[in-house]
């Protein structure tokens, strides 16, 4: 019979799946379709209906719902910024809409949006240069090309014009290229798509060292291997950790693993607490291949 060891996932358990592939392909997608436009190939009414229609459902739709998704999952991240994103491709549909239609959107409101917008953005580019530097050039291409609106709308100026749609163009491409590497990388368990670790690091604060009971489990699981449920002198895993983490007290880590029924100490007759060894139980070793091998994944 399997049973599979409750590691206390807590409120994660039973979540939606990753939802920000979704939010990207949308936004690929509709970068794509604004390209013929933004580059002067193709403005007629026909374009820019079409163009409408792909903003509202890929470039809204999509980031919408991976949004609403990852507030679901608690990423306050994820969800704040698709659903703000998705908010903003409506009103581009509805901008583009309204051109086809022979009707300019207010220039005023338009300038001042922009303005509010770019600050957002400059903001949460900072803060998703704590994931990785391609989730920062990402939001700096936004930055970017908020920035060429905004000057575009102050001076008037046409300049703007290739700019912009070569920002366009690549957050396009990077939005796609973030969607390959969330979907592809874990199934190839390789970085096919690399996104480069963090530009900026948090301030250090005191967090909880695994490194004492994760090679304990380590050594146990090793002797368990060799020796099967005959225990490991207190000794020789003590020497055994010094030379793997230094010398550090185990005694706290090993009633912690038996109180919580991981493990089996052999104390002394006249003193409880004086270890004489120590082996896993079942559900120790259950947990330790739960944990480093993904036993109960059966390749799925």
């Amino acid at each position: 019979m399997i049973r599979r060891v409750d590691i206390g996932l807590g409120p994660d358990k039973g979540r939606l799946g990753d939802p920000t592939p979704l939010g990207l392909i949308g936004l690929a997608i509709a970068c794509g379709a604004l390209t013929p436009i933004a580059f002067g190939l193709s403005v007629t009414p026909s374009a820019l209906m079409t163009a409408a229609v792909f903003a509202i459902l890929f470039g809204a739709g999509c980031q919408l719902l991976s949004g609403l998704m990852n507030f679901v999952n608690k990423n306050a991240f994820g969800g704040t910024i698709f659903t703000a994103f998705s908010f903003l491709w409506m009103v581009n549909g509805w901008s583009l809409y309204s051109l086809a239609k022979g009707e300019v959107p207010d220039h005023t409101v338009g300038l001042a949006t922009e303005i509010v917008m770019i600050v957002i953005f400059v903001v949460l580019t900072y803060g998703f240069g704590f994931f990785s530097r391609l989730l920062f050039y990402f939001l700096l291409d936004i930055d970017l090309l908020f920035a060429c609106r905004i000057i575009k709308s102050v001076t008037h100026t046409t300049a703007m014009d290739i700019p912009i749609a070569v920002l366009t163009v690549f957050m396009g491409g990077i939005a796609l290229w973030l969607a390959f590497a969330t979907m592809i990388n874990p199934v190839a368990n390789r970085q096919l798509f690399p996104i480069g670790g963090p530009y900026f690091f948090a301030a250090k604060r005191e967090s909880f060292d695994w490194k004492i009971r994760f090679n304990l489990f380590d050594l146990l699981y090793k002797h368990w291997r060799t020796n099967a449920f005959r225990p490991m002198p207190y000794e020789q895993l003590k020497t055994a950790m010094k030379a793997a983490i230094g010398d550090k007290d185990i005694d706290p880590d090993l009633h912690y693993l038996q109180d919580f029924g991981y493990a089996v100490l052999e104390t002394k007759s006249d003193d409880p607490h004086a270890i004489v060894s120590v082996r896993l139980n079942a559900q120790g070793v259950d947990l330790h291949e739960q944990i480093v091998f993904k036993k109960y994944d059966f390749g799925v």
